[in-house]
C-alpha cells in the first residue's frame, strides 16, 4: 500500500505569555493512498493542530519545532512539506491538499457570493485548464454550431481564439505575457475563463447534492442553512480534485439528520473520486461509519492506530478502552473517564495518560512509550506491552 502522507516525529509548540503549550509531541502517522483515516480523541488532544500542520497553517505564536511531513505529490518522489518555500506550499494548498473546516460559517466570507468563493480556487489552481475550455467554447461558436454569429461579434471572438491559443501553448512566453497585459485581451480572456469556472462551480454544487445550484451561486453565506454551508465548503475542497482532503469535524455544528446526510455525502464522494480523507472527529460512531483506519490521540500523542474493526473489537491501549466504555450503549450505563485532559502547559512526565489510567505502574511516569506493532497494522504506545521501545521522559 502506497503512503500518500507520512508524518515523522512532528512536534508543534505554542509560545504564549503563560508558557509553552506542547500541542504535538513526536507524532508519527501515515495516510494510505485512497483510505479514510480517522483521527479521534478528546477536545484539546491535538487533532486539529495535526491537520493544520500538514497544510503548514500553524499561526504565531505556534511553531512547528521539528519532524517531517512527506507528501507523495506526483507519485514518484515524496516531498517534505516542511522544507518547501511558501510559494510552493501555496501551490499545494487547495490543489493537492484541501481542508474542510469545523465551522462552515467561519470558513466562508460573508461579503462574497457563493459563486465567487467557489470560483476563486478554480481560477487560482486550474487556470490552464480553464483557458483550454474557453478556447474550445470560442472555436465552437466560430463554427456557427450555435447559430449565426453577428458580424460585429466576429472580431472579438477571433481575438479570443487567438489569445487563448497563444496563452495555452506557452503561458510563460513573452507574447503570452504581452497579450495578457493588453486591456481588451485581458478583459475577454478573463470573461472567458470566469464563465468556465462558473460552469465547474455549478457542477460541484450538483455533486454535493445542493438543489438549484444556479440560484445558490448568486447567494451569500448568511442566506444558507448550516447543512447547505457545509456542503458548499465540501464543494470548495473538491474544486481542484485534491489528493488529500482534511475534514475537521465537519458534522459537529449540525443536527443529527444533517450529520447523516453529510457523512453519506463524504462516503459517496470518496468512492467516486478515490481521494484520501483525514477525518478528524470526537464522535466514535461517525468514525466507525466512514473510516478505514483509526488513530487515537491523547494530549498531543498518538496512543493507538489500527483498522476500524480492531479498534472496536480489540482495543489495547487503556485510553482507547476507556473511550469505548464511555460510548452510550443500550441497556448499559456509560462509564466516564476519571480526571481530565492535562493542561498542555504542564503535561505529566512519561505516558501522558498515566494519571487517569487504572492500569498505570511506576514505570509509566518515567518515560514516554513509543508506538510498537502488536499485530498486522495494529500499533500501540503503552508500557503494558513487553519490549516497548521508549523515549526519554520530557
Amino acid at each position: 500500500m502506497k503512503e500518500l502522507v507520512k508524518i515523522e516525529d512532528l512536534t508543534v509548540r505554542f509560545y504564549t505569555y503563560e508558557g509553552v503549550v506542547q500541542a504535538l509531541n513526536n507524532v508519527n502517522l501515515s495516510i494510505i493512498d485512497g483510505e479514510v483515516l480517522g483521527l479521534v480523541g478528546e477536545t484539546g488532544s491535538g487533532k486539529t493542530v495535526t491537520g493544520l500542520a500538514i497544510l503548514r497553517l500553524i499561526m504565531p505564536p505556534g511553531k512547528i519545532e521539528s519532524g517531517r511531513i512527506l507528501f507523495d505529490a506526483n507519485g514518484s518522489e515524496p516531498v517534505d512539506l516542511l522544507k518547501l518555500s511558501e510559494a510552493d506550499m501555496r501551490a499545494i494548498r487547495g490543489s493537492q491538499i484541501a481542508m474542510v473546516f469545523q465551522e462552515p460559517g467561519a470558513a466562508l466570507n460573508p461579503v462574497f457570493t457563493i459563486g465567487d468563493q467557489l470560483a476563486e480556487g478554480i481560477l487560482l489552481h486550474r487556470r490552464h485548464e480553464l483557458l483550454g475550455l474557453a478556447r474550445q467554447t470560442t472555436e465552437f461558436r466560430l463554427r456557427g454550431e450555435k447559430g449565426p454569429v453577428p458580424l460585429w461579434a466576429r472580431p472579438v471572438l477571433l481575438l479570443r481564439k487567438y489569445a487563448y491559443r497563444t496563452i495555452c501553448v506557452d503561458p510563460d512566453s513573452a507574447l503570452a505575457r504581452f497579450l495578457q497585459r493588453v486591456p481588451i485581451v485581458r478583459g475577454v480572456v478573463a470573461r472567458g475563463i470566469r464563465d468556465e469556472a462558473n460552469k465547474i462551480a455549478v457542477a460541484l454544487l450538483e455533486d454535493v447534492e445542493i438543489p438549484d445550484p444556479d440560484r445558490i451561486m448568486r447567494e451569500h453565506p448568511h442566506e444558507l442553512s448550516g447543512g447547505m454551508k457545509q456542503r458548499v465548503v465540501i464543494a470548495m475542497a473538491l474544486a481542484c480534485c485534491s489528493k488529500l482532503i482534511i475534514a475537521d469535524e465537519p458534522t459537529t455544528s449540525l443536527d443529527v439528520t444533517i450529520q447523516v446526510q453529510i457523512v453519506e455525502l463524504l462516503k459517496k464522494l470518496k468512492r467516486e473520486l478515490g481521494a484520501s480523507l483525514l477525518y478528524i472527529t470526537h464522535n466514535l460512531g461517525v468514525a466507525a461509519e466512514i473510516c478505514d483506519r483509526i488513530a487515537v490521540m491523547y494530549a498531543g500523542n498518538i496512543c493507538e492506530i489500527a483498522s476500524v474493526f480492531d479498534i472496536f473489537k480489540n482495543a489495547q491501549h487503556p485510553y482507547t478502552k476507556a473511550l469505548m466504555a464511555a460510548v452510550p450503549k443500550a441497556g448499559a450505563e456509560p462509564r466516564t473517564i476519571g480526571g481530565s485532559v492535562p493542561d498542555a502547559l504542564s503535561l505529566p512526565s512519561g505516558c501522558r495518560f498515566h494519571p487517569r489510567c487504572e492500569q498505570a505502574t511506576a514505570d509509566c511516569a518515567r518515560a514516554v512509550p513509543r508506538l510498537v506493532e502488536i499485530g498486522p497494522g495494529h500499533f500501540v504506545a503503552c508500557d503494558l506491552f513487553a519490549g516497548v521501545p521508549r523515549a526519554d521522559a520530557d
